[in-house]
């Protein structure tokens, strides 16, 4: 059978893939230990099951318009004016199936076949391939100084005449940095000047630590939204432990919203209902359930920490934000791959290769899961390094 050439670029999304080989195992009666999930383990605001269970009980569940209902728009310019301190209007929103979908959308609405978007090195697994099904070319740029921290004179080198994007993500998966102001302010200024696109791919700017706080792009720009190239992505996945509603959405100028609106009205039409009603809830109402899970987050981070120095040779990074430590593991293997699957084999725990981030040697372990998990996941890792060959 034969297959386009973009499908055949692709590659399976590495945390899909080892998240099914987990579950397999799991349901052989093993006892797998996830270290290397996405999703917190926190429930869903009662807010957003209510507002979500309102809509059900009508009965009447339907079509929505292809950009997302009218009070999800408002719901995110409230939240848009709240923590990314810019007015906007409802025709700059668009709500899709995810953030995921958000950033596709916008990639598909801007960029042509032959031209280039960067993102800083490690980057989130699916970006590569998001470029590529767009017929453009993914451009990896690791910081010279080989921190998880880009610096714009990295950018700078890689960009060429045809550049036509740069995606930020930060707080970054799989790193958990998150990158300084000073760093932000020059993107978006440098995009400006060279009339580049920027998304900012913003699904965890709350999750952050150390008394850290959220970093608006559009504080470092004096054009109105309408004249801006930036692209703001977010959405209730991660700070609202929403995984399983599927809904996220873009901020952009009207134009650009309304082709976006128009790719995914062909695409999937709009969000389900159920979905987006859910996130007016989670938007609308109490907000200390972002704070406790952040919190815990930080705890549980912290624990994670602790453990990971207990083992010898391994070199650790502090997450600023997220709930995943990017950790290197070179000194006992430079495959990362190769050690992931030593790890399920013989320990059975969970994590994820770094090459699937651009950045061999390393592996992602995720802190959103139980302190028992984390503390017993960490013990298995010490116990196999120690034989490993």
């Amino acid at each position: 059978m034969k297959i386009s050439k973009v499908a055949g670029s692709l590659g399976e999304s590495a945390t899909l893939k080892l998240n099914a080989t987990a579950a397999a195992l799991r349901a052989q009666g093993e006892a797998v230990i996830h270290l290397g999930g996405g999703e917190p383990k926190s429930k869903a605001p009662v807010g957003a099951l209510m507002s979500a269970a309102a809509l059900l009980n009508t009965g009447e569940v339907r079509y929505t318009p292809a950009s997302g209902m009218p009070a999800l728009k408002e719901a995110i310019v409230a939240y848009t004016r709240e923590y990314y301190h810019r007015d906007v209007e409802p025709r700059n929103v668009m709500a899709s199936g995810g953030a995921k979908q958000a950033i596709m959308v916008g990639l598909q609405a801007v960029v042509d076949p032959g031209d280039e978007v960067m993102f800083p090195v490690p980057y989130w697994v699916s970006y590569p391939d998001m470029v590529r099904l767009c017929g453009a070319t993914p451009v990896p740029v690791r910081p010279a100084d080989g921190s998880f921290h880009p610096r714009l004179s990295d950018i700078e080198q890689k960009t060429t005449p045809t550049t036509k994007a740069v995606m930020i993500n930060s707080p970054n998966n799989p790193s958990g940095a998150m990158y300084s102001e000073e760093f932000i302010k020059d993107i978006v200024r440098f995009c400006e000047s060279r009339d580049l696109y920027l998304i900012m791919d913003d699904i965890y700017h709350r999750l952050v630590f150390d008394e850290c706080r959220p970093i608006s792009c559009y504080d470092h720009t004096s054009r109105h939204v309408d004249e801006s190239k930036l692209i703001a992505i977010n959405g209730v996945s991660k700070q609202y432990a929403m995984t399983g509603f599927r809904l996220g959405w873009a901020v952009a100028s009207k134009e650009l919203i309304r082709v976006m609106g128009i790719i995914q009205g062909h695409q999937t039409s709009g969000p389900s209902a159920l979905s987006q009603q859910a996130a007016i809830g989670a938007l609308s109402g109490p907000q200390d359930g972002v704070e406790g899970l952040r919190a815990t987050l930080e705890n549980n981070r912290n624990v994670l920490l602790e453990r990971l120095r207990g083992i010898p040779n391994v070199k650790v990074t502090k997450p600023d934000g997220t709930f995943y430590c990017f950790v290197d593991f070179s000194y006992y293997e430079a495959d990362s791959a190769k050690l992931a699957r030593f790890l399920l084999e013989q320990a059975r725990v969970v994590t994820i290769p770094g090459i699937a981030f651009g950045l061999d040697g390393h592996l992602r372990i995720s802190f959103c899961g139980s302190i028992r998990d984390i503390t017993e996941g960490t013990d298995r890792i010490k116990s196999a390094l120690a034989t490993y060959r």
